[in-house]
């Protein structure tokens, strides 16, 4: 491609609204425009790295055995009525009307339209399993779209739904796309963990997503330092300890602690380290107290909480709430002489609590040399915090520690969750209707494309993965008015191509400067320079990643050109 005729609207200055590299880079080396907030266009150079990560993931799931189809994305409104998630999803859920007033939706995502597509036309054990993906502009009217491509009200993803017969199958299938996802992002160039984490809206249990690891991510990772564990902090277990209580048991007491609510007043102003402090939170679970306690160097994790009482609406209680079960104000709290009303529960890490401090129900009032069993009773003892870095792994090997990472990819076990409530069944052996058991995959392609360049760029600009790359070359004449370069030039343009490299061409009359500045912001792997030696026959070669620079003579150069790609990531 001739830079001449390419359109590619590379910018000098940092857009003023770009708060991140991606953005602004893939705003500034022509990738992408904005239409309205959190609707972007794609310019050739930007579709060009989307396509390439297309072609990936379809060499990827056509090996994992998937098919492709292409479902729509305007979808009938009663089926997410079946499903029960047209009044639950919220208000990221775009809805309109046609012309005769039949409600539809925008597709977010198709758990719907699937099963009732694989509803309508598998009815037998026989055509089981199968794997349906597809590739396609999905809709989310984010409240606040930020950070260009990375989260936007429309974007382009690749969702994969697995029908199984049995549990063993739906295992099978989740490994199989698991692997194909691992192979993605491999050969996307991506450093990423898989991670175990939340199912989320779309329900279903086992679900792990694929993280690129980047400080600008909205997650946070807990990881082992010693093994592959990765998870979510927000449902990553927590080791349960051995809680030796190898400190003699002092007498309880009860102190004055004039307006000490918080743990950091009361570890300050009483000198005592925060983990010998049980920190009391009220719960409300559908409208019942539940008093939780945990270490006060330790937070409540609200979505674990919610796993000890599945299907009831957990919230944390308001001051009114407090003063009304428990008979104080919120920072007072404690198990001691709770009412019998108030059902007490503990994370684990209570247990290794000796002589601690906790809140005595009383205004300006806390007991000292607090110990559970001795002064009270717990009903259950559960992981239900936060898991820290310096925490042991919970698979056992190393300590934990934090990373950012960006969400690209995410798999779920869904079950049957979607195949009982729109009636996608089939016959088993004996002739009896059974419901589908389904599994949903999905990558977000635009996410991959912007976290690609998070991870690769440098202070000049994009440094592109050789997979990825929207061209191998950008082959430079330095000064097109000059005749032997030109024609020099426009031999290798020809005959790189003959060679089968993909090359951009800049055959602009612009400044040596300017030219080389927009090689670097554009980021393709290699560089090659038709210079002032063109009439000897030599080429300037340079290696973007590395900076390394060399002299070939154009004879060789296709032979050093494939080598330089063999060592290419």
């Amino acid at each position: 491609m001739r830079q001449s005729n390419f359109l590619i609207p590379t910018l000098r200055d940092v857009p003023a609204d770009a708060e991140i590299a991606s953005h602004q880079l893939m705003v500034r080396a022509g990738m992408i425009r904005q239409t309205a907030s959190g609707i972007y266009s794609y310019l050739p150079f930007g579709k060009r790295v989307l396509k390439k990560v297309e072609e990936i993931i379809r060499d990827e799931m056509d090996a994992a055995g998937g098919q492709e189809v292409l479902m729509p994305a305007i979808q009938p409104a009663e089926l997410w009525e079946e499903s029960g998630r047209l009044g639950a999803y919220g208000p990221e859920l775009i809805r309109l009307k046609d012309r005769h007033q039949r409600d539809f939706v925008l597709g977010p995502t198709h758990e719907e339209v699937i099963t009732s597509l694989v509803r309508d036309d598998i009815k037998s054990y026989k055509k089981l399993p199968v794997n349906l993906y597809q590739i396609q502009t999905k809709y989310r009217d984010e409240r606040r779209p930020r950070f260009g491509v990375l989260r936007s009200r429309e974007f382009i993803m690749k969702d994969a739904y697995s029908f199984d017969t049995t549990i063993e199958g739906l295992d099978a299938s989740y490994e199989q796309m698991y692997q194909a996802y691992t192979n993605i992002f491999k050969r996307c160039g991506l450093d990423f963990r898989a991670v175990v984490a939340d199912s989320g809206a779309i329900g279903g249990t086992d679900t792990h997503e694929f993280m690129v690891l980047s400080e600008i991510g909205e997650d946070t990772i807990a990881y082992s330092d010693s093994s592959d564990f990765a998870a979510n902090i927000e449902i990553a277990a927590v080791k349960a300890g051995s809680y030796a209580r190898d400190e003699d048991e002092a007498p309880l007491e009860k102190i004055d602690t004039p307006n000490m609510k918080t743990i950091d007043e009361l570890s300050r102003s009483l000198e005592l380290d925060s983990a010998k402090i049980i920190k009391a939170v009220l719960f409300m679970v559908d409208e019942e107290p539940v008093l939780v306690l945990v270490r006060g160097d330790h937070e409540v994790n609200d979505l674990k909480l919610e796993k000890v009482f599945p299907g009831a609406t957990v919230e944390v209680a308001t001051p009114e709430q407090a003063l009304e079960h428990m008979g104080v104000e919120i920072g007072y709290l404690g198990p001691i002489g709770a009412p019998t009303s108030v059902k007490v529960i503990a994370d684990q890490d209570v247990q290794g609590v000796v002589n601690g401090l906790c809140g005595a129900n009383e205004t300006d009032k806390h007991f000292k040399n607090v110990n559970v069993g001795r002064d009270f009773e717990v009903e259950q003892f559960v992981d239900v915090r936060f898991i820290k870095e310096g925490d042991p792994s919970p698979d056992g090997q190393g300590t934990i520690k934090f990373a950012k990472g960006i969400e690209v990819g995410h798999v779920f076990k869904l079950g049957t969750k979607y195949s009982e409530a729109l009636g996608a069944t089939f016959l088993d052996e004996n002739g009896k209707a059974q419901p589908m058991i389904m599994g949903c995959y999905g990558i977000g392609v635009s996410r991959t494309v912007a976290a690609i360049v998070e991870q690769s760029h440098d202070e000049n600009g994009l440094v592109w993965p050789k997979e990825v790359t929207p061209f191998d070359i950008h082959l430079v004449a330095i000064n097109s008015k000059n005749a032997d370069q030109k024609e020099l030039a426009d031999q290798l343009y020809e005959q790189l191509r003959q060679d089968r490299f993909d090359v951009l061409y800049d055959d602009r009359p612009e400044r040596a400067g300017v030219k080389f500045k927009d090689s670097d912001l554009l980021g393709l792997p290699i560089r090659v320079g038709v210079g002032k030696r063109a009439a000897e026959g030599i080429v300037e070669v340079k290696l973007r990643k590395s900076g390394e620079m060399f002299e070939v003579e154009v004879s060789n150069l296709k032979a050093f050109l494939e080598e330089q790609f063999l060592t290419l990531v």
